[in-house]
C-alpha cells in the first residue's frame, strides 16, 4: 500500500472572473522511504502539489490518503495536529527564527507536544548531531553559513521524527559546495533512517539525489524518470 495516494487531486483559485487551476487532476502514488523529485517550470503546480501534500494546503477536489488517512476530511486543529507529527518541511530560505539560537530554533516543534524539558533536550541533540551541527547550537542564525542555516532548519524539520520530510527548493540559496553537502544529508535522512521525502527542485543535478523524478506542467504530471 502506497505511503501517499493522490486521487484526481485538484488545487484552483478565483482570479477576478477567472480561474486558476495550478493542480488539474494529479494521480500519485508514493512508497514509504521513496525520494521523490518534482520538477517543471514556474507555475506548473509543484510547490502547489508539495504543500499539499504537507497539510498546509487543501486541495478543492480529489482525495489525499496519507498512511491510510483521507486528510482531506480533516478539521482544521485536527490537521494541524497531523501535520505536526506527520510531516517536517524543509523551506529554501530556511524560515529560522532570527533571535533564537540554533538549539531553540530545532526546539520549536517540540514546544507543541507533551514532552518534557529533558525529553526536548535529547530530541534536539539527537536532531543536531544528525547534521553535524552540535558545535554551533549556541549560535544564532546570523553567526552560521548558509549551508549551517540549512542543516539547522533540516534539524528542526526531523527532530519530531515525522515520517514524510517535503523540501521547497533545499538548495535554491547556496553556492555549489553547500548544495552538494545538503543533499548527501537529505539521501542519508532517506537511506539511513528511511524517511519518505518529497523535493521540489529546478536543477537536474539536485534531482539526481533522488528515486524518482516527476515532471508537472501546467498543473499535469507529464513524464517519470526513475534514477
Amino acid at each position: 500500500m502506497a505511503q501517499i495516494n493522490c486521487v484526481k487531486l485538484t488545487k484552483e483559485y478565483n482570479k477576478g472572473e477567472n480561474v486558476i487551476r495550478p493542480l488539474d487532476e494529479v494521480d500519485l502514488e508514493v512508497e514509504s522511504g521513496k525520494f521523490l523529485a518534482l520538477m517543471g517550470p514556474s507555475g506548473s503546480g509543484k510547490t502547489t502539489l508539495l504543500n499539499l501534500i504537507a497539510g498546509i494546503d487543501r486541495p478543492t477536489l480529489g482525495n489525499l490518503i496519507i498512511g491510510g488517512n483521507d486528510i482531506t476530511g480533516l478539521s482544521n486543529s485536527k490537521l494541524a495536529q497531523w501535520r505536526s507529527e506527520y510531516i517536517g518541511y524543509v523551506f529554501q530560505l530556511y524560515n529560522l527564527v532570527p533571535v533564537l539560537t540554533a538549539y531553540e530554533n530545532v526546539e520549536l516543534p517540540l514546544l507543541l507536544q507533551n514532552l518534557s524539558r529533558k525529553e526536548r533536550h535529547n530530541e534536539v541533540q539527537l536532531a543536531l548531531e544528525l547534521v553535524n551541527l552540535s558545535d554551533r547550537y549556541k549560535h544564532y542564525p546570523r553567526q552560521l553559513s548558509g549551508g549551517q542555516e540549512q542543516r539547522v532548519a533540516i534539524a528542526r524539520a526531523i527532530v519530531t521524527d515525522p515520517k514524510i520530510i517535503v523540501a521547497d527548493e533545499p538548495t535554491g540559496d547556496l553556492d555549489k559546495k553547500s548544495a552538494m553537502a545538503i543533499m548527501q544529508l537529505m539521501q542519508r535522512l532517506n537511506k539511513e533512517l528511511g524517511k519518505t521525502m518529497i523535493m521540489v527542485t529546478h536543477d537536474p543535478k539536485t534531482a539526481e539525489f533522488a528515486d524518482l523524478t516527476l515532471h508537472l506542467e501546467k498543473g499535469r504530471l507529464v513524464e517519470q524518470m526513475v534514477h
